[in-house]
């Protein structure tokens, strides 16, 4: 075999390496599923959204809820007997409200417990779909999000006080019909977060927590801790379960990251004094 030959060899091995590599981590992550899901004696869904250099080129690959993810998770609630409780472990920067609004929905009509897990953050659409649960239960560093609606790069609520800054005459007819936009934008999100909560906390504490969360309140990207979801009167728990953040590890990120450590429980211990004295 010469040089030509080994080197066609090398690059077919490194272009099928990935391949494998992910379908390996794909089957480490049912397995762990299926343990978490017999020892719950639930159906357990996950809607992870995470960079991985998955393409021949190694790119990463930032996702976000999607139509495609809206029709995943509502078929998988599909399959699931009315009367079997749901886990579902999210971790995402956000997406579609139309999609997060119909796994919010049909969360909320599932008969049995459902459960949200989130281990690092479910901001903006993560966080809607979060409110639709019996119980929320986040590791204690992990946070939700506002749900403000976003029109392309800006919150629809900082649209609007343009209105308020601005005479008629010197606002363009482009920004005023954004200001519709956005004003219809957050009336419908805020009745949909009111239809999530109102069955779990009383009416009008439903509807001042709603206006909080949909009206700009904080920057779109504000961290919402386990403390704060509780204050609000959320059912959040911080009892997250050791499988939830192993499930993540199974999720890798792209390896020019810059944290690095020894993957492993630690626990300082001071060193023996020489001579084995005490």
């Amino acid at each position: 075999m010469g040089f030509g030959d080994l080197l066609w060899v090398f690059f077919m091995i490194s272009a099928v390496q990935p391949i494998i590599r992910q379908k390996m981590l794909e089957a480490s992550r049912l397995r762990l599923l299926h343990r978490f899901q017999q020892s719950h004696k639930s159906r357990v869904i996950s809607l992870v959204h995470r960079q991985e250099t998955m393409s021949f080129l190694g790119f990463p690959l930032m996702r976000y809820i999607d139509i495609n993810d809206s029709e995943e998770v509502l078929r998988a609630i599909k399959l699931t007997d009315p009367d079997t409780p749901i886990d579902l472990i999210i971790h995402t920067p956000g997406g579609l409200v139309l999609a997060a609004g119909q796994i919010a929905h049909a969360l909320r009509r599932h008969r049995a417990k459902v459960t949200v897990f989130v281990p690092h953050y479910a901001m903006s659409g993560g966080t809607l779909i979060s409110l639709a649960a019996n119980e929320i239960v986040m590791d204690a560093n992990a946070v939700l999000g506002p749900v403000d609606p976003q029109l392309g790069e800006a919150p629809a609520a900082s649209i609007l006080s343009v209105l308020e800054r601005k005479k008629p005459e010197d606002i363009e007819d482009k920004t005023f019909i954004l200001a519709d936009i956005s004003r219809k934008a957050i009336l419908q999100l805020r009745k949909t977060v009111q239809e999530l909560l109102g069955e779990r906390m009383a009416q009008d504490a439903a509807t001042a927590l709603a206006d909080k969360l949909t009206t700009g309140t904080w920057t779109h990207d504000y961290g919402i801790t386990c403390e704060a979801a509780k204050a609000f009167g959320l059912n959040v728990s911080s009892d997250i379960p050791a499988e939830v953040l192993q499930l993540m590890s199974l999720f890798p990120q792209p390896k020019r990251q810059g944290v690095e450590y020894l993957p492993v429980p630690y626990r300082y211990k001071e060193p023996a004094p020489p001579g084995g004295g005490r």
